[in-house]
């Protein structure tokens, strides 16, 4: 029984293009003890590949972390399958704010250590003591209180895009290093209310029990994450204090939330939050760029990488040998 695609990735968006149907983007995460990650992820793999789920999951003993992409005809099919999984019973969906159906393309799901890479090391480091939640109404209310502060528990790059009214950000490209400068950034607030929050929950819920772990009280976490505030701010008609785009980890980059442009483009300055990977295959960088610098570099982010971009391809290949792109980010804090 194959339990991986074999498909070659033109073939898959090939195939995504002719779909005649809708898709739906949606995800949820959940922590839990799974005994035997491989048996569940085989499992899980074999049920959703049936009903056309495309996405990428990531499986581990602590639980599950899910970013999938459905046919809308097989929805109700694809909650049946994980409501019939006892931890996953009743879940919270994340609906996409922002979803043209193109999300994903191939369906990957993977074993790793943990769901969220977090570097704690703590043995007596426990998920089940974790902050309070706060829903859409909560949150307005409780960052109205001066006593209270914000923490964007999302990497830079997300930040830069969209973020809420007077959230501080943790100047950081990974989560592992966000969570020892939040405890040392909020040692002056210890007493203050601190809500933290990230794209659908599931960082900031780690970060809210790490933050108590390190004797930290008044800790509050908002649930479902940016996606659940905005899309219930809209259904409650709440005032929305969220800022610009929310950056999604996905083929999107993005989802517009308000229309606030609050970042700019990292070639010219001028007002943009579109995000972009260099289409030189030998960077890759992820950057801000806007529509005149995407026509002047061939959707590059140097004149370095426009060169190399316009050379026969298998010249491209083989200046790529050898090289390992790493975290390509632009980072403002930083020279390239």
């Amino acid at each position: 029984m194959v339990l991986h695609n074999r498909l070659s990735a033109t073939e898959l968006k090939q195939k995504l293009a002719a779909e005649t149907f809708r898709r739906v983007t949606v995800s949820f995460y959940q922590y839990a003890k799974i005994a035997d990650p491989q048996a569940f992820r085989d499992s899980l793999y074999l049920s959703l590949s049936q009903i056309g789920v495309f996405g990428r999951v990531y499986v581990a003993h602590e639980g599950i972390n899910a970013q999938v992409s459905i046919p809308e005809h097989h929805f109700e099919a694809f909650k049946q399958q994980l409501y019939a999984i006892p931890f996953l019973n009743g879940i919270r969906l994340n609906i996409a704010v922002d979803d043209n159906g193109k999300s994903f393309w191939v369906l990957k799901i993977k074993v790793r250590d943990k769901i969220v890479a977090d570097g704690i090391t703590d043995p007596s480091f426990d998920m089940d003591n974790r902050g309070r939640y706060v829903n859409a109404a909560e949150f307005n209310r409780l960052t109205e209180d001066p006593d209270t502060v914000i923490i964007d528990m999302r990497n830079h790059y997300e930040y830069e895009v969209g973020h809420f009214d007077k959230a501080l950000e943790v100047p950081s490209a990974t989560f592992r290093e966000q969570l020892p400068m939040a405890v040392e950034m909020m040692q002056e607030h210890k007493e203050k209310n601190i809500i933290m929050y990230c794209t659908g929950g599931i960082r900031c819920e780690k970060a809210s029990a790490y933050m108590l772990h390190q004797g930290f009280k008044n800790v509050f976490h908002l649930e479902g994450g940016i996606i659940e505030y905005t899309n219930k701010a809209r259904e409650q008609g709440l005032p929305n204090k969220f800022k610009g785009k929310n950056f999604v980890f996905d083929e999107r980059l993005g989802e517009r939330i308000s229309d606030d442009v609050i970042s700019q483009c990292h070639q010219c300055g001028e007002p943009c939050d579109t995000h972009t990977n260099c289409a030189n295959e030998g960077c890759h960088l992820l950057f801000i760029q806007c529509e005149k610098c995407a026509a002047k570099y061939n959707g590059c982010c140097s004149q370095e990488c426009t060169d190399v971009l316009a050379l026969p391809e298998e010249e491209q290949a083989q200046l790529r040998k050898g090289i390992d792109k790493g975290l390509m980010l632009f980072n403002k804090r930083r020279k390239r």
